[in-house]
Parts: C-alpha cells; structure tokens; sequence
C-alpha cells in the first residue's frame, strides 16, 4: 500500500511538473529547426481564386467602440471583403455607418453568445464569401492584416490565428494580462506552428475558409464561453493545422481592472475544466496515427491555467523539502527553467518596457486568480462578456507610447 501511493505520489508531481520545463524544451527544440523548414504549407496549395472575407464584428451590449473599430477595418490595403457587425442586445440609435461595406446587424432577440452572432450574420451574408475573419468589439485592425492573412490561405491553409497585441497597457493588471498573452501567442502560436503542429485559437484576430467554420460549428450548439475551445478541437479533429502569423496583427484591449480580471478569468478557468478533456482526445487520436499534429496539440491543451501548475508546483516543492530535500532541488530546478522560459518569450516579441516593470506585481495578480478560480463554476452566470473601459486608440499611438499609471 505504501508503495502505491509513492508511486502514485510520483506520478502526479510528473503530471503537474512537466508543464514547467515543457516551455524551453520546445524553445529548444524550435530553434534546432532549420529556417527553410519552418511554416510549411497545409499540404495542398490554395486556387488562384481572389478571397472573399467576410469580416464579422461581435458586440455585446456595448457599442461605444464600434465606431473606431469599423472606421480602422476600413483602412485595410486588401478590398474585397464586407464587414457585419452583430450588435447584440446593443442600442444602435447612434450607430451609423454610412459605407456598402459595412452591413449593420441587430438580432430580433438576445443571442448571448459568440458563435450565435456568428451564424447569424452567416445567414444573413450579401454575397458568397469564401472566408470569415472574427474580430471583437474592441479590436483593432492593422492596415494590412487581410492582406497578411492571404498569404497563409495562399499556401494550403484553411485556418489562420493572427497575433493579438496589447492596445492599453495603462496599468499594471493590463501589462500584466499583456505579459501572459505575449508567453501563449509566443509558445502556442509561433514555436507550436513552426515545430509541425497548430497554433491554438485566441478568441479573435483568426481566420477560416467559410466551409470549414461551419462544417465545424454549425451543427455543434455551443453555451457558455470557450467556443475558440471547440473550435480548434474540430479543426485538429479534422487533420487540418491552425496557421499563425506575426504579420497579422490586431491590437486587443487588456483587462485593467480586479473585477474584469476575476470575471474574465472565472469564465477560462470555468472552459478549462469544461474543455481539457479534447487534449487527451486529440493525443491519443495523434498517437494511434503518429499525427505530430495532434500529438503536440493534444499536449498544450492539457496544460491548465498557468497560475494552477505554478501554485500546486509550490506546495510539492515546499511538502518535498521535508520528505524528500533532492526532489525539492528537482523542483527548484524546475521552476528556474519555466522563469527562464517565460522570460525568452518576452525577449523574443519586443516587449514593452512597463511590462518588465509590472512583473513584481504577478503575486498580486495571481491572488485575483485564485479568486477567480472561486467562482469558475458560476463563471457564465457572473458576465457574459468583458466589459471594455479603455478609450479608443490614437490612431498614431504605439505600444510603447502605452504607460500605466501610477
């Protein structure tokens, strides 16, 4: 019996620790990968055919954005798309958009949910398209961001993530949210897609073939949030890849405030549990067909919340130290890897300097985590949506002008 629960003891340390040292041994492994081989194409080149995007703009509830975000959409170099705005539960009184580009859609009743704004504006397109971009209320487009995103669709894929930068980082909680978005897209958007797998989904800044989003979610009823969850599950289901490039770039509001921040991350913890489950299908689909695709996808989404590994990292380190002092140096060892490898992550994507500066702050930022974490499982019940509080960027503002207040 005693041997039983060493062992079992063992193996939930490896379950919990591997997440801390699997960070640089991807890194590692990525930069062993020739240039030449890096972002291979789907397989199968895409037609000559022009895309045909239709750019989707979800609103819940809130509109004051809306305005800059379709005015910035309007800027793109590439012009054959049409944009929909979904304003869901939204008054549109003040809402004009004096443009045939832009088709302004307000359903009859409350939709309450991303990929049922979606569809209706799907079912409610002026033409055929032959791709959809799904951007949020509060984003930002770069001028050339269809144009980038071309490139990918061009090469064989039929899915694409684009990279999401911070568009305020006016306080230290929004640098902070900023410093773990530029550790995912880094991880599990470059080194995944260079080293043969997908990038994972990130909400918004992606983009599909039309047949492949709705072969994935039209007959598959999502509540809740997660439906990015559901999504990339449907498409790696599939055997297709998730294409991601730095190039297309959107700038995403940061969560500024303790109480943006708990709701917003009860509701991600709340799909984690919900949806980690589709990690262990994916690996064990990629095992059976030796599909590096899956099996690395698989992987990453078993990963929790890094605020989740790192904490039960702590209480074994801290219970090892009195029953087993080399197995708490295994653990520091560890955890000096995982510092290490967040830190190449933000070396490698320019980050701003405030950034580096709120880092003294992450204790303060995961004790709101773990209160988060108390309410996950009402999480849906609590909000629905972010509620967006930042002003509307300058258009001549960059992320480094961007300073958090005191």
């Amino acid at each position: 019996m005693t041997s039983l629960l060493e062992i079992l003891w063992i193996v939930v340390q490896v379950l919990v620790g591997y997440h801390l040292v699997l960070p640089l041994c991807m890194y590692l492994i990525y930069c062993l990968v020739p240039k030449k081989y890096q972002h291979l194409p789907q397989g199968n080149f895409g037609d000559n055919a022009e895309p045909d995007y239709a750019i989707i703009v979800t609103a819940y509830q809130q509109t004051d954005n809306l305005p800059v975000v379709v005015n910035k959409l309007l800027e793109q170099t590439y012009t054959n798309y049409l944009i929909y705005v979904v304003a869901d539960n939204c008054d549109i009184t003040n809402l004009h958009f004096n443009r045939d580009k832009v088709v302004l859609l307000r359903p009859e009743e409350v939709l309450a949910g991303n990929t049922k704004s979606h569809f209706y504006a799907i079912q409610r397109f002026k033409r055929q398209h032959s791709h959809v971009t799904i951007i949020d209320s509060d984003n930002i487009t770069h001028p050339h961001y269809l144009a980038e995103l071309n490139k990918l669709f061009a090469k064989g894929f039929s899915a694409v993530q684009g990279i999401r930068n911070p568009k305020n980082l006016n306080t230290t909680y929004a640098c902070l949210d900023a410093a773990r978005d530029i550790y995912y897209h880094f991880y599990d958007g470059k080194v995944l897609f260079t080293l043969g797998s997908s990038a994972t989904l990130a909400g918004s800044g992606m983009a599909f073939t039309v047949r492949l989003y709705r072969d994935c979610l039209e007959n598959n009823p999502i509540s809740g949030a997660g439906f990015d969850k559901v999504l990339q599950y449907e498409i790696l289901k599939r055997g297709y890849r998730i294409a991601f490039t730095e190039a297309a770039e959107v700038l995403d509001e940061k969560t500024s405030k303790t109480d943006q921040l708990v709701n917003q991350r009860a509701r991600w913890i709340n799909t984690w549990f919900k949806y980690c489950k589709f990690g262990l299908f994916l690996l064990l689909k990629g095992i059976t067909r030796f599909n590096i695709n899956q099996i690395l996808f698989g992987v990453v989404l078993l990963r929790p919340p890094l605020f989740i590994f790192l904490l039960l990292g702590m209480v074994f380190m801290f219970v090892n130290i009195l029953l087993q002092p080399l197995a708490a140096l295994v653990w520091a060892l560890g955890f000096i890897a995982f510092v290490l490898g967040f830190m190449v992550s933000l070396w490698s994507s320019h980050t701003p300097k405030v950034v580096y500066e709120s880092l003294v702050n992450i204790p303060k930022f995961m004790y709101y985590q773990v209160v988060s974490l108390l309410h996950a499982r009402n999480a849906n019940k609590r909000s629905v949506a972010t509620v967006h509080s930042a002003p509307p960027v300058n258009d001549n503002l960059t992320v480094n002008d961007r300073t958090p207040k005191p």
